[in-house]
């Protein structure tokens, strides 16, 4: 029962950040065609910070994308240049997403000093499949596309 409370939750919170997807050609992050599909570049980064600069995410990388790790819902979402993601059981980061030195990189911060999910790299993104490699324990996690804030089809469900 609680699972579904959580999935429940979850589906809501995904119909509040829902955003159209990419095209669905199955291009690479690095972007296969020869064709830019990021937003022009930010003016830098905030003042007194260490972050590299960062442009606009790729348009293939809008949208909520979900995964299991530990038993426990996923949720990454990127709305523009700023991405977050959502844990069952209370982890909550936040941060940017976009290009740097020709990779889609994903910063983000934890509340609480969770590591596990603080820089990831786009390995590949198409218009249902998001693999990003975080760096610490993570490893390479693959995200399915949530579309209209439903979930996926094919995630565990609680007892």
């Amino acid at each position: 029962m609680r699972g579904a409370a959580l999935a429940a939750g979850l589906v809501g919170a995904l119909a509040l950040t829902a955003c159209s997807g990419g095209s669905g050609d199955g291009e690479t992050a690095s972007g296969g065609s020869g064709q830019s599909t990021d937003s022009a570049a930010s003016p830098g980064a905030s003042a007194g910070t260490a972050s590299p600069r960062v442009s606009g995410a790729s348009a293939r990388l809008q949208g909520s994308w979900i995964t299991t790790a530990g038993g426990k819902i996923v949720a990454l979402v990127v709305t523009g240049k700023q991405a977050g993601v959502f844990v069952t059981g209370g982890t909550v980061c936040s941060g940017t997403a976009g290009a740097e030195d020709g990779m889609q990189m994903i910063h983000l911060t934890c509340r609480g000093g969770g590591k596990e999910r603080t820089t990831g790299m786009v390995d590949s993104v198409n218009g249902t499949t998001l693999k990003v490699t975080w760096s610490g324990g993570t490893g390479q996690e693959t995200y399915t596309k949530a579309e209209g804030g439903k979930l996926p089809s094919g995630l565990p469900t609680g007892p």
